[in-house]
């Protein structure tokens, strides 16, 4: 195994994009009691959740990940909404959303498609994309999804031009660690 870390492929979050959500986190945090906050350099949106990697499959990745892409063009993303995972009243995960995009849709395919060929064993769950922000409710009281009305006027629109492979280092603050860049160099 490749030094036992977890690896994941996902749309690297421009600066602006994190620190929108990172300043509405700081905002509102004291509303949303849940147990852990993301740190905002940790924001991301997961394309494919690979677990542990052997080395020659992280080469596979690396060397598929070009031609994988080679025809993609960057394309506009927009944060629109929160939600959460689990049970309403005592949410798992706090998630902010995106809209819909076919753009974003087919790319998680194909990458999907590359890491399924290549040996990794993936999560058959259809995909959401969102961008996790906090984990596990501890609030005293149950979740008011009522409180989550913010982002339905406050919309922050941005440029996918980037995927990365990550590595998890759960002993470290920020914990995901870029293993390989791969950029969208087309545009419209």
């Amino acid at each position: 195994m490749a030094d036992n870390h977890h690896y994941f492929l996902a749309v690297k979050l421009p600066k602006e994009v994190k620190e929108f959500i990172g300043e509405w986190v700081e905002t509102n945090q004291q509303q949303f009691p849940f147990s852990r906050w993301v740190h905002r350099e940790d924001y991301h949106i997961t394309l494919a959740f690979l677990g542990f990697a052997e080395k020659n499959q992280l080469e596979q990745v690396i060397e598929l990940m070009g031609p994988v892409l080679s025809e993609e063009i960057s394309f506009e993303m927009t944060v629109n909404e929160f939600g959460t995972f689990g049970p309403p009243t005592s949410p798992r995960i706090f998630w902010a959303g995106v809209k819909e995009s076919e753009d974003l849709k087919q790319l998680q395919k194909k990458i999907y498609e590359m890491c399924i060929k290549i040996g990794f064993q993936l999560d058959k769950k259809p995909f959401k994309p969102h961008i996790t922000i906090a984990r596990k409710w501890k609030g005293e009281e149950s979740f008011d999804k009522g409180k989550l009305n913010f982002l339905k006027t406050n919309e922050f629109a941005f440029h996918v031009n980037e995927i990365v492979l990550y590595e998890t280092h759960l002993d470290k603050t920020p914990k995901y660690h870029e293993f390989a860049r791969f950029p969208i160099v087309a545009t419209n």
